[in-house]
């Protein structure tokens, strides 16, 4: 608004200006008519006088006094124009002057309002969030929520919503054993408080820092407002750290803080008015009250009604409420999800190369096959049969079939005591599948070939097959490491060259040593910088530096 005042001014200024111009050269065409005007009146007394010589001496003095302009004393119109033109002017500077003393007097009066309000605001504080916070309170005027302007439209405009938002941390006991919980409590009120929208919702994974939890909670709840529509809103923090982060402060030094802010600073942008405020804890105890039931609710599992009535369970990773005959139960933990995101979770392991767990953090218990039917497809089933026999199986014993048609995963152990019942395979290498029943040789992993040794073999067929070749020279393309151990072939995405293969075998991927009690063999360089940055659209939850942002945001230091 202030800066469409200000065009405005300016192209009024314009306007003035361009009709001062005009009431000039108008001035001065009119003067030029005068004379011309005269000039002709002139010339032509003086021919009548040429005719009338007798009688034209006495009328042409006594008529030069008409002829004279300067003798009239009646102004013109443009003359009048330009001195109206110029009171107009100087009553608008004269009104320019009189709103910038009012500015200034409405300005000092907006401080002495502000002061006045941060007094009574610590006058309200409690004894221990005084202690606490007392030393890093600041409310500074003019620096968002001191603003006059914007004090003037969250007084007076019913449009503006208040958000209240907090982020719970909890050690709780589950099931006799200690787990970490955390979850998130939102209100959105109007500005006579009343309660439009409550969100309770558990948090999961492995963000759970106080101040990840608190970010988590303010972002929910902004996506709620623009959900409802809200242009206008004042969102309320009792976090002291995350108050500076958003007001722009303090910096954040924390890549997975710096992520979550900048997420908050990108909501903001969508509103009209979006405005922080730092509040003390007792002020929004009802919406802790919310987080904390968020919690319980991961604690106890809701029991299901005698009446037969159907009940709704809130899923922990898509926060989706789902019908309890939709809910999957982990046997062992007993931890529960909903069919959807465990299909989700168990596709992904499976297609990994890896037997899928239950998907809370920090849990070990495996899901059982017969179980997850009410999930999985059979095509899927029949994969997770696959990927549990060969966790079942030493990376060292396995064996597969070399048969394309076949393929069957076996234990060196288990083919041959099924080989010796057909087979006298003490002095060969001879061994059976035991699904296509095939002959293949175990040393070289080919077909049987019968009357001629492995050594003959492998002379008579020194060139590699079509695929083998295909797969080396696009591993040498993209520089590919093979594990010598198990064979797979690995790629390095980012991170250091300290490889861990899922076999367990480590070693290094510039060269191909072996590491042994977690040291390096070789003297290649550990690590590359291209390697180490890390793509700042990952997903920030990731385990790394977790509890170092437990201990440095939860610490007493004013370091932030």
């Amino acid at each position: 608004m202030a800066f469409r005042d200000s065009q405005d001014h300016e192209d009024f200024r314009s306007l003035l200006s361009e009709q001062r111009h005009e009431l000039m050269a108008a001035e001065a065409l009119e003067s030029d008519l005068d004379l011309a005007y005269n000039l002709q009146l002139e010339e032509a007394l003086a021919a009548s006088l040429a005719v009338h010589a007798s009688t034209s001496t006495s009328t042409s003095s006594s008529s030069n006094p008409i002829l004279d302009p300067q003798n009239d004393g009646v102004p013109g119109y443009a003359t009048l124009l330009t001195d109206e033109l110029a009171k107009y002017v100087q009553e608008i500077k004269d009104r320019q002057a009189s709103e910038a003393e009012m500015r200034r007097v409405r300005e000092d009066l907006d401080r002495r309002i502000h002061d006045d309000r941060v007094a009574r605001e610590i006058l309200r504080m409690p004894e221990e969030d005084w202690i606490e916070r007392g030393d890093n309170y600041e409310k500074p005027f003019g620096s968002g929520e001191g603003c006059s302007n914007s004090k003037v439209v969250e007084e007076n405009d019913d449009n503006v919503f208040r958000l209240y938002t907090v982020g719970l941390v909890s050690e709780e006991r589950v099931r006799d054993e200690n787990a970490l919980l955390a979850g998130i409590g939102v209100a959105i009120c109007d500005r006579r408080q009343n309660i439009l929208l409550e969100v309770r919702k558990p948090l999961v994974g492995n963000g759970t820092s106080k101040i990840a939890a608190h970010a988590r909670a303010l972002i929910e709840g902004l996506n709620a407002a623009l959900s409802l529509d809200l242009k206008r809103i004042t969102f309320y923090c009792d976090n002291f750290p995350l108050y500076q982060f958003v007001s722009g402060r303090w910096p954040p030094k924390q890549r997975k803080i710096a992520l979550l802010v900048n997420q908050v600073t990108l909501l903001k942008r969508k509103f009209i008015y979006c405005n922080p405020k730092f509040v003390a804890r007792n002020d929004i105890k009802f919406v802790f009250k919310l987080a904390r039931d968020a919690i319980v609710s991961q604690i106890s599992i809701p029991a299901e009604s005698s009446c037969g009535k159907n009940l709704n369970e809130t899923c922990a990773i898509c926060l989706e409420d789902t019908n309890v005959s939709r809910m999957f139960s982990v046997d062992g933990c007993l931890h529960r999800y909903c069919f959807s995101c465990m299909q989700q979770h168990a596709e992904v392991k499976l297609l990994h190369g890896t037997v899928p767990k239950c998907p809370h953090e920090s849990c070990k218990s495996e899901l059982l096959v017969d179980s997850c039917r009410k999930f999985l497809t059979p095509k899927l089933i029949e994969i997770m049969r696959q990927r549990i026999r060969e966790a079942s199986i030493p990376v060292t014993d396995r064996i597969y079939c070399p048969y394309p048609r076949c393929s069957t995963l076996m234990s060196t152990s288990e083919v041959l005591e099924y080989t010796k019942d057909f087979l006298a395979v003490e002095r060969s290498g001879a061994r059976k599948c035991m699904k296509c029943h095939g002959l293949f040789c175990v040393d070289c992993k080919v077909p049987w070939h019968s009357n001629m040794t492995c050594q003959d073999y492998k002379l008579s067929n020194s060139h590699a097959p079509a695929e083998d070749v295909k797969l080396k020279s696009l591993a040498t393309r993209n520089l590919w490491r093979q594990c010598v151990k198990c064979n797979h072939m690995i790629e390095l995405v980012e991170g250091c060259y300290h490889m861990t293969c899922r076999c367990g075998y480590e070693f290094c991927y510039t060269c191909g040593d072996e590491w042994k009690n977690k040291q390096a063999t070789c003297s290649c360089p550990l690590w590359d910088e291209d390697h180490i940055w890390v793509d700042q659209d990952r997903d920030f939850d990731d385990e790394e530096g977790e509890d170092e942002d437990d201990e440095y945001y939860d610490s007493d230091s004013d370091d932030y």
